[in-house]
């Protein structure tokens, strides 16, 4: 096993915050502004280059969050799907302008899906046809420019849903993301795995995970040791995943804690 290195996923205006400790080691980092609607549909230019200006000299690996508001892979309307297309299309090429190889894309999957599998047969089949289709000219655009999506849980309480669609449509630059928290938030509402086995189900596909914790309730992105996440299980399956992830932490506060925090994750890894 090798020794884990952890990121961080944030918007610009955190960076001079951590730029020392994110360039000391060329830790992995995750631009997390293309999410908004109102900026993946509009002009780009300028925060890409404010991006860029702020990373010369950084050699770490980068990925971006891909847009997700309102882009559900799985609409069942071919024109919306164009649009999610589009959407996804400019994150990719976003993606590539930063010399980023990775995006997170989100999951379509949840819990009254799981539920109606077996009420309405055609359910599955039609998400995943539906997500296949999406996602098809975004994986061209993806192979083309060098970069892979990773598919992060949401809403989602059954790990082999993202697994069964990324075996369907078997492309070399669709892989698996695992957010901590909402896996936990999964387990503990729905009877979803409990964190290290939606880790561990994502097998070999596993390209990324959000580190962040939860209390149970809501979606909290606090510091891993604030919520009730159990933490060196979790780093230990990370570690041994025959993916070799990518780990950045995602929280949404405290970032003047971050170091401290990763660092005691890495050592829990070990």
């Amino acid at each position: 096993m090798t020794k884990i290195v952890i990121g961080a996923a944030i918007v610009l205006k955190h960076f001079d915050t951590l730029r020392d400790w994110i360039f000391e080691q060329d830790r992995p980092l995750e631009m997390q502004d293309f999410v908004a609607p109102d900026i993946i549909a509009g002009d780009t230019s300028d925060l890409v280059a404010a991006w860029k200006s702020q990373l010369d000299g950084h050699k770490g690996p980068r990925g971006i969050h891909g847009p997700f508001f309102g882009l559900d892979l799985s609409n069942p309307d071919r024109e919306i799907r164009s649009i999610i297309q589009k959407r996804l299309i400019k994150g990719v090429e976003i993606a590539a302008a930063l010399d980023a190889d990775l995006m997170v894309v989100h999951s379509p999957f949840n819990y009254w899906h799981v539920l109606n599998y077996t009420n309405y047969a055609h359910l599955r089949p039609a998400l995943m046809e539906a997500c296949a289709d999406c996602l098809s000219p975004v994986l061209a655009a993806a192979q083309s420019h060098g970069v892979t999506l990773a598919l992060e849980n949401i809403d989602d309480t059954d790990p082999a849903d993202r697994a069964d669609l990324a075996d369907m449509i078997d492309h070399p630059r669709l892989r698996l993301s695992v957010d901590t928290g909402h896996a936990d938030l999964a387990h503990g509402n729905y009877g979803a795995p409990p964190v290290v086995d939606a880790l561990a189900k994502a097998g070999a596909r596993l390209a990324h995970v959000h580190l962040q914790d939860v209390d149970g309730h809501a979606d909290r992105h606090w510091h891993p040791g604030d919520g009730r996440i159990c933490w060196r299980p979790v780093m230990q399956q990370i570690n041994q995943s025959k993916g070799a992830p990518r780990v950045v932490l995602e929280v949404r506060d405290s970032m003047h804690r971050l170091a401290q925090t990763a660092a005691w994750l890495e050592d829990l890894a070990s």
